[in-house]
């Protein structure tokens, strides 16, 4: 299966997408910040990012341009509170691939992972 770090500044659902996806069978890295995604991503290497939006120190949209700059293909999933339009379409520009509303559906997010694992 996939290695698939999870970025969110709240323990709890850090804690919960990592269930969710050790149980589905795949390897998870975890980020408290966006910055610490960046350098997670730089060492780990991971095939999937799942990212909030709203974080200390770097929030997940400054993420996701470091994070593709250090990599034009990386397959990230946005995992936000933040469902206006606005920042959906933003972190859409950004190179999201996709965006799951929190509170999520378990099959919503494993359905999005495997959709955007399955892209090159």
């Amino acid at each position: 299966m996939a290695k698939i770090l999870v970025a969110d500044d709240a323990a709890f659902m850090r804690m919960r997408l990592s269930n969710l996806l050790t149980e589905a069978g795949h390897t998870v890295v975890e980020a408290t910040n966006g910055a610490e995604a960046v350098e997670q991503y730089r060492q780990e290497r991971p095939d999937l990012v799942l990212l909030d939006i709203t974080m200390p120190v770097m929030d997940g949209l400054a993420a996701i341009e470091a994070i593709r700059a250090l990599d034009p293909a990386a397959r990230i999933v946005v995992c936000s509170s933040l469902g206006q339009q606005a920042i959906v379409l933003k972190a859409i520009q950004s190179g999201a691939r996709d965006f799951i509303v929190k509170p999520f559906q378990p099959d919503r997010v494993l359905g999005a992972v495997e959709r955007v694992l399955s892209t090159s």
